[in-house]
């Protein structure tokens, strides 16, 4: 049995289906997709603190990628109906999560992040990774339903 956390009309819904994903409009539905999100506002906010002379260097790395995460999410949503390409656009967005990680790391080397935000961020991006590897590897839940005809 496969249990899969998707936001339905009640935010949180946690549905458990034993063959198929649930019904799912689109990627924006995806609890791993929103929590994406999340990190990328938080990182967005925090880093509206860093020096200006970062604005071109660390405070783009940093935005760029914790953006890039929820985008490579969604392109493996719309990538879902070949398994190796989901698989695929989703082992960049776990990339992009370790590169986050890493760009956290260094804000906090410099001392723009507290080691409060840091560990908070870190854990985060930890989750999201997790979650990532389980859509990996239960990535025949999501792939290959109504696979369109060649």
């Amino acid at each position: 049995m496969i249990s899969l956390h998707c936001f339905g009309e009640e935010r949180g819904l946690v549905v458990t289906m034993t063959s198929k994903l649930p019904y799912v409009d689109s990627y924006k539905d995806l609890l791993i997709y929103n929590k994406a999100r999340d990190l990328s506002r938080e990182i967005y906010r925090l880093s509206k603190d860093f020096p200006s002379d970062e604005s071109y260097s660390l405070m783009s790395q940093i935005r760029r990628s914790s953006r890039s995460i929820g985008a490579q999410i969604a392109e493996a949503w719309a990538k879902r109906f070949y398994k190796k390409h989901f698989i695929s656009k989703l082992t960049d967005s776990d990339a992009e999560v370790n590169e986050t990680e890493h760009w956290i790391d260094i804000a906090y080397d410099c001392g723009y992040l507290s080691q409060e935000n840091k560990q908070r961020l870190t854990e985060e991006c930890r989750e999201i990774g997790r979650m990532i590897g389980g859509m990996i590897s239960k990535a025949d839940a999501f792939c290959g339903q109504n696979e369109p005809s060649t």
